[in-house]
């Protein structure tokens, strides 16, 4: 790879902005960053010298601000050279970058601002700070609101703390500061979007993140030659850990996608090497190429599914796990008609998709490795900074999230829970001393919350969660989260949510795909747009077939008696997802209680 890309250690980097600064030193001329510019209808990059010009800027300017190391300042805004502009800004004057998410609700935002007393906060424009109205007056530890794009002052309240990042860093000829920090300081305060209750801020280091950086770049060969794809939110620490700072920590590029719904484009037109998603990404995929195999003759889905068996077979046989068999030979003219169509739409150079954040459903996992997409499953946490374990391409078990990181211990606790232990782990929640203790034992364990077992080889196996297990009225135990999983494999449930807690059997919530159902109600010939077409028994019991053929697997007494659909989806802005796509169980479970009730109503009255 050359001298000038070689890894960036964390003991060469000590913090996060000494692995920039060198990274600026070793390689000022190479493309850093690639990002999409509307006014030129053109992908613009910047290489390190250039960046670090620009975070010299920044600097300049905060230095006027009433800001001492140690002060939080928060940035909202969406995956761009910015971003990370601000946090490099930030981290060399030793002050501690908050995340938040772009899409969350305003009165979170306002509780972690307040909570985290942030003095500074950057946002993209005008359509943040009009969602910011409404909670304007409780921001009132922030000082000062710095935003890329002007906001017409004629169109708010006036607010003398805000300012455009033009008038208040006016471009000129700046200096890099990077001040003298401990390694063990905290960097940043991320706040866990929680299911349940408040967001709790997870507190880590510098040495936390450069430690879990360093360690898993080492499971895959990467370098100045990879570009990652950025769009993931930088606000998730998966993103920032795997699709930031390592990319920095080897050289690599990084080129921001311009959204979620022009992620194929990007994808076709960047053609990048390594890509960082979670499952939900892969599903969508998933879903398209099935979908639009329906419409194909049975020559052709019959090729196609011959195509995914072979391409895993090949895979097995790889790895090691399965002798050679003819059929392989048949791989070389499969993958030139029928697998490179597929992997050409992902850009044709993608080396590695790493799936963290929930387990990738063993169907869709086999579906891309068949057709030769080398797709690695990990397991994380954003208390560990983030990522446990992870697959290696010489040792890839796709039921399993992989081995532990190097460095870092893993162990099976009471109730088969994962416990953690290592450099990565978090120094505790910020100004929450109980769920801290909750969270890390005095023997440094960090407590997963996720059940777990361990083959002989290290392979790490998710088993479910240990507070989402339905427990049923007879007593019968069952994973809603491994059955939503399932049911959502079929293309017309968007969303699924599985009720039964202390019930006499299980029921669901499913937000419908829209296109879906209306092939659906075409079919059942029934009206999409009537709400009593909807919920009619005729469309429910077809549904429930439907949802009935993914759950063949599961128990006889884990299968769902009764459906309830909706087409408005689960989203952050209604309050029923958390920003890294969990359901928040209680509050669905209250704003669809009639419904609920309703669906056990027959059987109560028996």
């Amino acid at each position: 790879m050359g001298e000038p890309n070689h890894v960036i250690t964390p003991g060469e980097a000590g913090t996060l902005a000494g692995l920039f600064r060198e990274r600026v030193k070793r390689s000022p001329g190479m493309v850093a960053y690639k990002q999409y510019d509307p006014s030129a209808s053109a992908w613009v990059s910047r290489n390190w010298q250039q960046v670090g010009a620009q975070v010299a800027r920044w600097q300049s300017a905060l230095q006027k601000e009433a800001l001492s190391p140690g002060d939080r300042v928060a940035v909202m805004l969406r995956n761009c050279q910015e971003w990370v502009i601000f946090d490099q800004a930030c981290l060399g004057l030793g002050l501690i970058t908050v995340p938040l998410y772009t899409d969350d609700r305003p009165d979170n935002i306002a509780y972690i601002l307040k909570d985290a007393g942030a003095k500074l906060l950057l946002l993209g424009g005008r359509q943040q700070w009009k969602r910011l109205q409404e909670v304007r007056e409780r921001l009132d530890t922030v000082n000062r609101i710095i935003t890329l794009q002007p906001v017409d002052p004629a169109e708010f309240p006036e607010d003398k703390r805000l300012r455009c990042l033009d008038e208040w860093a006016p471009e000129g000829d700046h200096e890099l500061v990077t001040r003298e920090v401990d390694p063990d300081a905290l960097a940043t305060v991320v706040y866990t979007s929680g299911t349940t209750g408040r967001s709790k801020g997870v507190m880590l280091t510098h040495q936390n993140i450069l430690q879990n950086a360093y360690a898993a770049q080492q499971c895959a060969p990467m370098g100045g030659e990879d570009l990652f794809l950025s769009f993931l939110p930088l606000s998730h620490t998966l993103e920032r850990t795997g699709g930031c700072y390592m990319p920095m920590m080897v050289g690599a590029q990084v080129a921001f996608a311009r959204s979620v719904q022009g992620l194929a484009e990007d994808l076709m037109n960047l053609r990048p090497t390594v890509l960082i998603s979670v499952p939900r990404i892969y599903e969508r995929i998933y879903g398209r190429i099935t979908s639009g195999l329906e419409a194909k003759s049975g020559f052709a889905r019959f090729l196609f599914n011959t195509t995914v068996s072979v391409g895993w077979r090949r895979f097995e046989h790889e790895q090691g796990r399965g002798g050679w068999h003819p059929s392989l030979l048949l791989w070389p003219l499969l993958k030139r008609i029928i697998a490179s169509k597929v992997t050409e739409r992902l850009g044709g150079r993608l080396r590695l998709a790493v799936c963290g954040g929930a387990p990738l459903p063993p169907p869709i996992a086999r579906f891309f490795i068949g057709l030769g997409l080398p797709v690695f499953h990990g397991f994380g946490m954003t208390e560990a900074s983030p990522v446990v374990a992870v697959n290696r391409p010489d040792d890839n078990v796709p039921a399993s999230v992989g081995c532990a990181l190097p460095g870092v211990e893993v162990s099976i606790g009471k109730d088969q829970e994962l416990l953690v232990r290592g450099p990565s782990v978090m120094q505790g929640y910020w100004n929450n001393e109980e769920a801290t203790a909750d969270t890390i034992d005095k023997d440094g364990w960090l407590h997963s919350g996720d059940k777990a077992r361990i083959d002989e080889q290290g392979h790490i196996f998710i088993i479910g969660r240990i507070k989402e297990i339905l427990v049923l009225g007879n007593g019968e135990k069952v994973p809603p989260a491994d059955m939503e999983m399932a049911v959502t494999l079929d293309p017309i449930f968007e969303q699924a949510m599985v009720v039964g807690e202390g019930k006499p059997y299980l029921t669901a919530l499913v937000v419908l795909n829209a296109e879906e159902w209306k092939k659906l109600a075409e079919e059942l010939e029934v009206d999409p747009g009537s709400n009593e077409d909807l919920f009619s028994r005729k469309v429910e019991k077809a549904l429930l077939e439907r949802a009935g053929k993914q759950l063949t697997e599961f128990h006889g007494y884990a299968q769902v008696r009764r459906l309830t659909p909706t087409l408005e989806p689960w989203d952050v802005d209604n309050g029923l997802l958390t920003p890294t796509m969990k359901l928040k169980r209680a509050l669905i479970l209250e704003r669809y209680s009639k419904q609920i009730e309703a669906m056990y109503e027959a059987h109560s009255k028996r």
